[in-house]
């Protein structure tokens, strides 16, 4: 119960900071809209939905979480950058502390176009992943963090409710091998090492199905 507690108290201070950050940083929606238009366009679509299920689905997500991400792949003071990826590091290289504020509210404020789940089987067994996690293998229940509904919680959990497939199998994946590691406490990365491939395609194949 203190380690819930203290873990809850480092998450809202962490938080806390993060919003402060932010309000530092000024908001324009126009300009955000000229970068989505022409540079995320390719990747993520004009509004955030990717046509491309390898890549994210950025529209209605939360947008603490966005800034994070965003914040994640830039190098600071010649440091490696906290999440690694070649594309997403030198596309965000060039982007100011207000372009990325003002990206992650304009696509939090885009409407959400859901991937479509294409293996009812493994829907269901996801939906028990989801709700129950996997007591023997130590797995919580997803649900714990990214809330029944997959809605997600700001800013450490994203919503992941419509989310593609693709994406979420890849970047539990990368929690698994540790290709990724911007997980608060490794959270995702000690749960991703429990999963089976199966259990990760189940569990993605579930998000896809979430409205």
């Amino acid at each position: 119960m203190i380690r819930t507690t203290a873990f809850a108290v480092l998450v809202a201070a962490s938080f806390i900071a993060s919003a402060s950050e932010e309000a530092k940083a000024k908001v324009d929606l126009a300009k955000a809209k000229t970068i989505a238009e022409t540079v995320c366009v390719a990747c993520h679509g004009a509004d955030g939905n990717s046509q491309v299920p390898g890549n994210p689905n950025l529209a209605g997500q939360i947008q603490q979480y966005l800034h994070k991400q965003l914040t994640n792949f830039k190098s600071v003071n010649d440091k490696p950058p906290v999440r690694n990826s070649p594309i997403m590091g030198g596309m965000a290289a060039g982007l100011s502390e207000e372009d990325m504020m003002s990206l992650s509210v304009y696509f939090s404020l885009q409407k959400l176009q859901s991937a479509n789940a294409s293996d009812e089987k493994l829907v269901d067994e996801g939906r028990k992943l989801w709700r129950k996690g996997d007591f023997d293998k130590g797995i919580p229940a997803c649900a714990g963090c990214h809330g029944a509904a997959g809605t997600g919680l700001p800013a450490q959990y994203p919503r992941l409710a419509g989310q593609h497939a693709e994406y979420t199998e890849g970047q539990l994946v990368k929690f698994r091998n540790e290709e990724r590691a911007n997980d608060p406490e490794k959270m995702m990365r000690v749960i991703a090492a429990k999963l089976s491939d199966r259990q990760m395609k189940a569990a993605a194949e579930f998000v896809a199905s979430l409205r």
